[in-house]
């Protein structure tokens, strides 16, 4: 194409309502009179996805995930044709099409598909007639024409993914926050924006509890380093840059503070100390189709030892299930849970340069009386699992001790 083209995605906060939806109309429109290309990705209407999944929660407890497909795909589709009317309203052309229509291909997996190849021939048509291209997001089609959904925040996903396809110089993802944060701003007043981040420290922010993008998605732009730009959709200001390397790049030692309160903790006690067992126990969690985090072992004197795994907070009664069949087939003793955890994290690449970081980690915590009950490491990030009634406390005491204000 002889013209740059620029994708763009909106949350669903930003097309929440009829009066949002006609303001993202106006800003797209905006970036159409530079003469450039679009394409626009949606998401569901505000709460819409929620009160979808509310919905089949009114029909039965176990809803068939085809279903669930079709259900959820409903929410992109309403947004999608709402904002190529506005558009429309105003004088300019549009076509709002499904992840199907688009061509985005996907593999069987139902609620959470993996996009394998996009025919993007009728996206390029459009562009060709000057059309605004508004995409539904978060959804595409099996080989054989089965709807699916690419898993929560799949949007970005949707839209990252037109980002490669297409070529495009930049993609956009827009949202209620005016960028990345070095915190919470609602846990921590002081916390700044910051002007780049790297694909990198995004990827291990968003996997530790940060939710401004979908994981998947960070993954696929690093892949293809395809530049991200996070802003507002109420705004005009710069927002954060996701890039391959930023600016003075080792310099900044700890670039965020994460903290995920949905997790649980799983332990068994007196699982025999032999090789084999720890392997057993996590091939069975891995086929009931539980992500395990954390883990650690402790140190065995008596042939017998404690294992103690963090899980997410929704998968806690399957994986809870599967535990203790598990533990009565190797004869271990009882199986604990908790599930007022959290999981408190730095992330930064200078980590990779600089030494003592663990160190004054866990001095500023044992200063705040924060008891550390599981510790994991990266190259680029420090977590610690604590209890959750500290865990607000604990990422204000670590945005202060590294200094973050100053961003």
């Amino acid at each position: 194409m002889d013209k740059d083209t620029i994708v763009q995605k909106f949350g669903g906060s930003s097309v929440a309502n009829p009066e949002r939806i006609k303001a993202v109309a106006e800003r797209v429109i905006g970036y159409k009179n530079h003469k450039c290309d679009l394409v626009v990705v949606v998401s569901a209407l505000g709460d819409t996805t929620d009160e979808l999944i509310e919905l089949s929660a009114q029909i039965t407890d176990d809803p068939p995930k085809r279903e669930m497909d079709m259900l959820m795909a409903t929410g992109e589709q309403i947004s999608c044709a709402l904002l190529a009317m506005a558009i429309k309203s105003k004088g300019h052309d549009a076509i709002s099409l499904t992840g199907a229509q688009v061509g985005i291909k996907t593999n069987r997996d139902h609620t959470r598909a993996r996009i394998q190849k996009i025919e993007t021939r009728r996206i390029r048509k459009a562009l060709t007639k000057n059309q605004i291209v508004i995409v539904a997001g978060f959804q595409g089609v099996t080989h054989d024409d089965e709807i699916t959904t690419l898993g929560r925040g799949g949007s970005d996903l949707t839209a990252v993914a037109l980002s490669k396809a297409l070529g495009a110089c930049v993609c956009e993802i827009y949202t209620d926050v005016e960028g990345i944060y070095t915190t919470d701003p609602r846990i921590v007043k002081e916390a700044r924006k910051i002007r780049q981040i790297t694909f990198d420290e995004m990827l291990e922010m968003t996997s530790l509890g940060a939710q401004v993008m979908q994981s998947r998605s960070i993954e696929v732009a690093r892949k293809y380093n395809i530049p991200l730009h996070v802003r507002s959709s109420f705004c005009e200001e710069d927002g954060t840059m996701i890039v391959k390397e930023t600016d003075k790049m080792e310099e900044v030692v700890v670039r965020g503070v994460a903290c995920n309160k949905q997790e649980a903790k799983i332990t068994i006690c007196a699982v025999p100390d032999k090789p084999g067992v720890a392997a057993r126990i996590f091939t069975e969690i891995s086929k009931a189709g539980v992500n395990v985090d954390t883990i650690v072992q402790n140190v065995s004197h008596t042939r017998l030892t404690d294992i103690s795994f963090t899980v997410p907070k929704n998968s806690l009664t399957q994986a809870l299930a599967t535990t203790q069949t598990i533990a009565k087939k190797i004869g271990a003793g009882e199986v604990l849970h908790d599930k007022n955890i959290a999981r408190v994290s730095i992330v930064g690449t200078g980590m990779r340069s600089h030494h003592g970081i663990a160190a004054k980690m866990f001095q500023a915590l044992a200063e705040n009386k924060i008891n550390i009950e599981m510790i994991t490491t990266s190259e680029i990030s420090i977590s610690c699992i604590i209890d959750q009634q500290s865990a607000d406390m604990a990422v204000r005491t670590l945005h202060k001790t590294f200094k973050l204000e100053q961003v």
